[in-house]
């Protein structure tokens, strides 16, 4: 008797099984309600604006020259809370949630290096912000990179940390075993949206830690508002459309050559990116400066954020 027919069967059934699971479990999860305040600056006040038609949740602190943060893949603008109190000091400082990021609308969309730099551009359309120093982490490095590649007018300094612009943009699979498996399977269609929704604090904690050279460099109110977030209707289909629009990161580094910008690249010793890696988006950037932190992983803002305040205040001031 042949058991290949009622193992394939069984095999089928059982993946039937985890795919309706999964569905189960995304239309029980609870969605939560966008914060009136910041937990960790509850005297900030929490603005919207609208660009190419969806509204997107930012901050603005401080007075002086206009510095704009721009967060990582997955994360949003608290990223930077250890650092935007002190920074309000010197300058005018703004930081934003992208679409499909944190507390911003989540539109359908294409999610890849182009869609993100628009976005950023519509944002400092939208406030008209002028003479812009831009900072930026993993992604939103890539950003400022591009930004100012396309020498927007409104742009006079880059600041790119541990710019996520490698490995066809699957540097992520590098932060731990799970984020080996989301990478992996996020190409693939079906399993790629069922392991999504299977997702759980487990994971979102493994992330984050493999992106930080100290685990406890994470408050848990951060932590815990992360993997909350992802909870919002649609929010894990945008990070899975971005996931899969990851080598577009990296096909638009070709760019950074056009930058003509005073520019910092400034790595983490402990980033994903490997050396090669660095020294590449050194070799394509036109006089670039660029400054390793030591005891530093992916998420530098979290790990080292009195090293990174000094940088941004020294090269801010020219």
């Amino acid at each position: 008797m042949s058991w290949g027919l009622p193992v394939l069967l069984i095999a089928i059934g059982g993946g039937v099984a985890v795919w309706l699971a999964s569905l189960v479990t995304e239309q029980t999860r609870r969605s939560p309600s966008a914060p009136k305040w910041l937990a960790w600056a509850p005297d900030v006040a929490i603005d919207y604006v609208t660009v190419d038609g969806q509204q997107l949740r930012y901050i603005r602190v401080g007075s002086g020259p206009t510095l704009v943060l721009l967060h990582t893949l997955r994360t949003q603008l608290d990223l930077f809370e250890k650092i935007v109190p002190d920074l309000g000091h010197d300058f005018t400082v703004y930081a934003l949630d992208y679409p499909g990021h944190g507390y911003s609308d989540i539109p359908n969309a294409n999610y890849d290096a182009d869609f993100f730099v628009r976005s950023v551009e519509g944002f400092l359309d939208a406030l008209d912000l002028r003479a812009v120093t831009l900072c930026g982490v993993s992604i939103g490095g890539s950003i400022a990179l591009l930004l100012g590649a396309r020498r927007n007018p409104r742009v006079i300094r880059v600041l790119a940390v541990n710019p996520y612009d490698y490995a066809k943009g699957r540097g992520m699979a590098r932060s731990s075993p799970l984020g080996w498996i989301i990478m992996a399977t996020a190409r693939l269609p079906v399993i790629g949206e069922t392991v999504m929704r299977l997702r759980s604090f487990i994971v979102t904690k493994a992330i984050m830690r493999g992106g930080v050279a100290d685990g406890s460099s994470i408050p848990p109110a951060l932590m815990k508002e992360l993997y909350e977030v992802g909870n919002r209707s649609g929010h894990y289909r945008a990070f899975l459309a971005l996931l899969r629009n990851a080598a577009s990161w990296e096909a638009a580094a070709a760019t950074y050559r056009n930058i003509r910008l005073p520019t910092m690249l400034i790595w983490g010793d402990k980033d994903w990116a490997q050396m090669s890696e660095r020294e590449h988006d050194r070799s394509l950037i036109p006089g670039v400066e660029m400054v390793t932190v030591n005891s530093a992983g992916h998420f530098l803002p979290l790990d080292r954020p009195g090293e990174l305040q000094g940088l941004i205040i020294r090269f801010a001031r020219g």
